[in-house]
């Protein structure tokens, strides 16, 4: 093997994605790393600007204009990449000059790093809700007791008073007290979430779909439009069915609700479903997940809400409990998922993650 040979070799085995380029910053070499990064074939990419892989094209090009004149290394941290038929994706990446003999070339090395980001913030994300449920069984427990304790002696009272052939106001007051502990009760139970595991059954996604698809168009009346775009080769999930109904009608509601509430013009809601692979949750590795995806045009989340819009008791509606995002998260929690929010006025985008086991 020649040392031509085995340097090619070694680029093509190489996890980062590596590109050579000329003394006009056009792609000579790309190995297979970053054909994938990329999401093209090398016959594609070759001969082409490596200027224009980039979001912001300009810069990129004065940074490689700047390596080439100084000899000097260069790093660029947080730059965008436009993918061929996909979102960008962020990268670092490293400009190093490479003198060949009579000319320089210019050795790009780029590692993505959306999804060391996405792993930091759910495990921030999940951290601070272990923390607040911990927090919250707690109160629970402390607010539940003394509840019981009025409730029976409220009941206690009534039953004297009807024994004494008392009527009127005082019965309603007593009435009123035995209501309201009851709603306090009820209350403490929906911020403890589910009180049983997830009961595991095979279950289409989209079966669950079509059901808060119903619900919801029984509820606006055609005052709304309900899209689908789903993914029919998705394979089952094990799951509890009446849990996901719960987690996903939420959402959907919660959407719904936002756009009523702003009058939007057009109001549309639509439900996504795709495969993703080589996904992790919660520091967890995962062969392929489902993602559902729910997406309206309202007028978005905001900046201040957005942090923390799955903790408890946090509403941006006005009169609303602020529960609906938390159980849902904590259910979906349960089937080792997540739930991520991406919000902007005009495109607001739920994610629900759900692992496949294959």
């Amino acid at each position: 093997m020649t040392s031509n040979d085995l340097h090619k070799m070694l680029l093509d085995n190489l996890s980062t994605a590596v590109l050579l380029l000329d003394g006009d910053f056009l792609i000579g070499y790309i190995n297979p790393a970053a054909e994938a990064l990329l999401q093209a074939s090398r016959g594609r990419l070759l001969g082409t600007p490596a200027s224009e892989l980039f979001s912001d094209h300009e810069l990129s090009y004065q940074t490689l204009v700047e390596v080439m004149d100084t000899g000097h290394p260069h790093i660029r941290r947080h730059e965008h990449l436009r993918i061929l038929n996909s979102d960008s994706i962020q990268v670092d990446y490293t400009i190093t000059p490479v003198d060949s003999g009579d000319y320089r070339q210019l050795l790009l090395e780029m590692q993505p790093i959306d999804r060391f980001l996405k792993i930091n913030r759910e495990e921030a994300l999940l951290s601070v809700q272990n923390t607040s449920k911990s927090l919250i069984r707690g109160l629970a427990h402390e607010i539940k007791n003394p509840l019981g304790g009025i409730r029976g002696a409220a009941q206690l009272l009534e039953q004297e008073l009807r024994d004494g052939g008392l009527e009127g106001e005082t019965l309603e007051f007593c009435q009123v007290i035995i209501t309201e502990t009851d709603r306090l009760r009820n209350l403490v139970d929906r911020l403890l979430g589910p009180n049983h595991l997830p009961r595991l059954e095979s279950i289409n996604i989209h079966e669950v779909t079509e059901h808060v698809g119903a619900l919801i168009e029984a509820e606006v009346q055609g005052n709304l439009t309900l899209k689908r775009d789903y993914d029919p080769s998705i394979p089952a999930i094990n799951g509890d069915r009446e849990q996901l109904i719960q987690a996903v009608l939420n959402v959907v509601r919660n959407a719904m609700q936002s756009l009523i509430d702003a009058n939007s013009p057009a109001p549309c809601i639509t439900l996504t479903t795709r495969i993703r692979r080589s996904f992790t949750i919660a520091g967890q590795y995962h062969k392929v997940v489902c993602r559902l995806e729910i997406k309206d045009n309202g007028p978005g989340v905001s900046k201040d809400l957005k942090e923390r819009i799955f903790f408890p008791m946090i509403s941006g509606r006005a009169g609303g409990s602020g529960l609906g995002l938390t159980i849902a998260q904590t259910a979906v929690n349960g089937h080792q998922g997540i739930i991520e929010c991406e919000s902007e006025p005009g495109n607001t985008r739920f994610s629900m993650y759900l692992p496949i086991k294959v």
